[in-house]
């Protein structure tokens, strides 16, 4: 067991682990999990976060790729019965296996790999139907993309496919120091909530969401030009005005609605 219990930080895993007890705290508080409920959470390293969401959960089920950990996270865990440890890949991890039927919706809880956070982000928005909350650590940078709004610099494809399904909250900024090994960048906390079926947002028609991501990442193509000359080889200076939206602005401007209305006239366009 000496082994894995001096486990170091792996750079192909972009683990960073988790030790500051006043982070651990205040990430704790905002999850503020009760016995009622399922956890999920990826990615859980040596245990920092794990030790407290046991004790409050009802059931909490671990994801962990790094295999040397596994032992690490038996040897502290494997006492309590509401905990279930799965070695596998986020990535490609199956989240509907563990909800029971008729069970409550999963919250799930990550301090993320940087590597791997915006796939592992769009992954999991394809479970949004199965997911109560999400309380991810992430690189600050990729947190301001995914809580953006029209007109600022980190505003692109990420937060229009992010908040389009979830309502999206930077909590806190959490330092370098907060970790072993330190990164050289801030992280933060953010808390992506699921649109429920009354919102603010409109409704995709004989749409998906990958037809909004294309309507997203063709419109942001050269962020300086205008959506007449990004758009011109799918939608007409009209279709886009028929949305309601001047062909001279520049995608950074649009709302998520907006976009949705892009989309909507694009996939009807396809239909004609």
């Amino acid at each position: 067991m000496g082994k894995p219990l001096n486990h170091k930080a792996r750079k192909r895993f972009g683990q960073n682990f988790l030790h500051d007890s006043n982070v651990i705290e205040r990430i704790i508080s905002s999850i503020a999990a009760t016995e009622t409920q399922h956890l999920v959470e990826i990615g859980p390293g040596k245990g920092a976060l794990t030790g407290h969401l046991v004790n409050s959960a009802g059931k909490l089920d671990v994801i962990e790729l790094d295999r040397d950990l596994i032992p690490v996270l038996e040897e502290k865990f494997s006492a309590f019965s509401n905990f279930t440890i799965y070695s596998s890949d986020a990535l490609k991890f199956d989240f509907g296996s563990l909800l029971a039927k008729g069970s409550e919706k999963l919250r799930l809880v990550g301090n993320l790999p940087y590597n791997i956070s915006t796939p592992l982000i769009f992954h999991l928005l394809d479970n949004v139907s199965i997911i109560e909350d999400m309380h991810f650590m992430l690189q600050k940078e990729v947190v301001e993309r995914l809580t953006a709004s029209p007109g600022t610099k980190a505003y692109g494809r990420l937060s229009i496919l992010v908040q389009y399904l979830c309502h999206a909250e930077q909590l806190f900024i959490v330092p370098p120091g907060a970790f072993s090994p330190a990164p050289k960048i801030d992280s933060a906390i953010v808390q992506l909530t699921p649109r429920g079926p009354v919102n603010n947002i409109h409704q995709l028609k004989n749409a998906e969401l990958d037809d909004l991501s294309f309507i997203a990442k063709t419109s942001f193509a050269q962020r300086r030009k205008t959506l007449r000359n990004n758009l011109k080889k799918i939608l007409s200076p009209e279709q886009i005005t028929q949305c309601g939206i001047d062909p001279v602005r520049r995608a950074e401007t649009l709302s998520i609605n907006e976009f949705v209305a892009l989309t909507n006239q694009y996939v009807q366009s396809l239909e004609i």
